[in-house]
Order: C-alpha cells, then structure tokens, then sequence
C-alpha cells in the first residue's frame, strides 16, 4: 500500500480548513498558496472532499470551502479512503475479506487480514484534530 499525492494532499488540505475552522469559508487560492498545491489539482481534491461530504463550498465573493464538522469527528482513515478508495496491503483484500479463488488455501492471507486490520483500526484511531493540536 503506498498513499498517493492525492490522499496526501487531502490530508493537508483538512489539516488547514480545521485549523482555520472559526474563520468560515477559506478560499481555494489561500488553501493552494499555503500548501503549495496547483490550483488545478486542489480542485479535484475538494471536489472528492465535498462529493462526501466532508467539506462544502460556496462559490462567488467571500465563498470558499470549510469542514462540515469540527475536525474530532474526522479520521484519518476516512478521509484517505474516499481519496485512495482502498488501504488494503495486498490486492486480493481490495474487494473484500480474501476475494480470491486462492484464498481457502492460501497460508498467508491471515498475515495480510491482520495487517489491513491494524492499518485501519491505526487510521480510524487518528482524528484530524490531532494532527492540528501537535
């Protein structure tokens, strides 16, 4: 497993909006300036983001996007599922507990279950609002 830029994008991209939460809606350019992210590929990021609902958007003067909960109710592990679509360590958990024609047989899917397991009950233990209050 190997996070892409775009979970670790979106991953920054929270961070800030959290950090600035009492500021209201933040603007795509400030979050992009700051972060040093291309506008262009912030725009597919926070269109993920808003598609689930963890951040919303006004366009227009004063516009931009916030959180849509304070930054305790968000894990890190939701937030890099919706960006990555799987953190599974092997492909054959890609769809599912073992979803192969191997998996009756296979000796070492217990190693790669209890390995998926750890990685999300690690992810889902990380909220965002430990990452700002470091």
């Amino acid at each position: 497993m190997m996070i892409s830029t775009k979970g670790r994008y979106a991953l920054r991209v929270m961070i800030e909006l959290a950090e600035r939460y009492d500021e209201g809606f933040v603007s795509l350019k400030s979050v992009s300036d700051n972060q040093q992210i291309s506008e262009k590929y912030m725009e597919s990021i926070i269109s993920l983001l808003v598609k689930n609902g963890l951040v919303e958007g006004v366009r227009g003067r004063g516009g931009g996007y916030k959180l849509t909960r304070p930054a305790e109710e968000y894990s890190v592990g939701s937030i890099l599922t919706i960006t990555e679509g799987t953190l599974a360590p092997v492909a054959c958990l890609e769809n599912g507990d073992g979803d192969c024609v191997r998996s009756c047989e296979c000796k070492t899917l217990p190693i790669w279950q209890n390995l998926d397991k750890i990685i999300n009950d690690y992810l889902e233990s990380v909220k965002l609002s430990d990452l700002i209050n470091r």
